[in-house]
């Protein structure tokens, strides 16, 4: 059976997380796309953390990858120190340490997507390791070919019209490259390119008049909405979805979107396991198509 999940922004219920993370100081956590609630590749929450707020090195066997939604975080790793703000993003492979502190005056918020979901019975599949050196920040620099697990992307990235080499937002060499169709924009953000194994993490955005049939994928799908309204359709029932608001769609669940606003309408989307070479869109009204036709031709049995 097909499922979905909906979550609204005025629902959102936000905990000091426990098991693994009971040592972090500040943060809190709302989790959405869960285990318990039905999803097998994804797992998918918003993560606060407070102004001189940490939370302790680790490792996950699992891909993890995070957007920054407002507010400024350091993220530590072997590799040093980056400083990720407002619309950056980072890419952190299965078995990589990492850490994260709060060393401004204002708290971090970032969504958080994670590939295959973490286990309950596991401790969420993640592991403590001994602290990580403090190294002095640094802040991404998407040209930088040392550090392409990071990147940034604004709504000036997704401007179809402004995509001539002079007129580009800065971004790394081909990763600037839209995909545009039918009032449809999307920018790849976190995929095979940035070293990803297996998920994705992208961009989209909707015209006033952009719209995408029913249809169903191999893979399962979460959606961050940041802009805009959307008439969103899971499983045959209709919701009405604007900023904040958090929904996933399992395998075989059966959606379709629209612009119910009168400006763009922008969401957060992630994809778990990363979709294949071929055949992972899987359009209703193509395959209603061949049944009408055989049925007008009297071929089918």
């Amino acid at each position: 059976m097909s499922s979905h999940l909906v979550r609204t922004a005025a629902g959102a219920t936000y905990a000091a997380p426990g098991g693994w993370a009971a040592g972090a100081t500040g943060y809190t956590r709302w989790d959405v796309v869960t285990e318990a609630a039905g999803s097998v590749h994804t797992g998918f929450n918003i993560g606060v953390l407070d102004p001189a707020g940490t939370v302790p090195a680790h490792v996950h066997s699992f891909e993890e990858s995070v957007y920054i939604l407002d507010g400024y975080g350091v993220l530590d790793t072997a590799d040093g120190a980056v400083r990720l703000g407002p619309g950056d993003y980072a890419l952190l492979p299965v078995g990589v340490a990492h850490a994260w502190r709060n060393d401004g005056d204002e708290p971090v918020r970032w969504a958080e997507m994670q590939g295959p979901v973490p286990r309950d019975r596991f401790d969420g599949d993640t592991i403590l390791v001994p602290a990580l050196p403090e190294h002095e920040p640094v802040p991404v620099d998407v040209r930088d070919p040392r550090t392409r697990r990071f990147g940034s992307i604004t709504p000036g990235h997704m401007d179809a019209a402004k995509q001539q080499q002079g007129m580009l937002a800065v971004s790394a060499s081909m990763r600037t490259a839209l995909l545009v169709y039918s009032g449809i924009t999307v920018k790849m953000m976190v995929d095979s390119d940035l070293g990803a194994r297996l998920t994705t993490m992208f961009m989209v955005q909707y015209e006033p008049d952009g719209t995408a049939g029913p249809h169903d994928h191999p893979f399962e799908e979460t959606y961050l909405f940041l802009e805009g309204t959307a008439s969103a359709t899971f499983d045959g029932e209709v919701y009405t979805l604007g900023p904040g608001d958090v929904a996933w769609a399992g395998a075989g669940c059966v959606h379709g979107f629209g612009n119910a606003g009168g400006g763009n309408l922008r969401w957060l989307e992630t994809q778990s396991p990363q979709p294949p070479g071929r055949h992972s869109y899987r359009f209703v009204r193509d395959w209603e198509y061949l049944r009408s036709a055989l049925a007008d031709k009297g071929d089918q049995p």
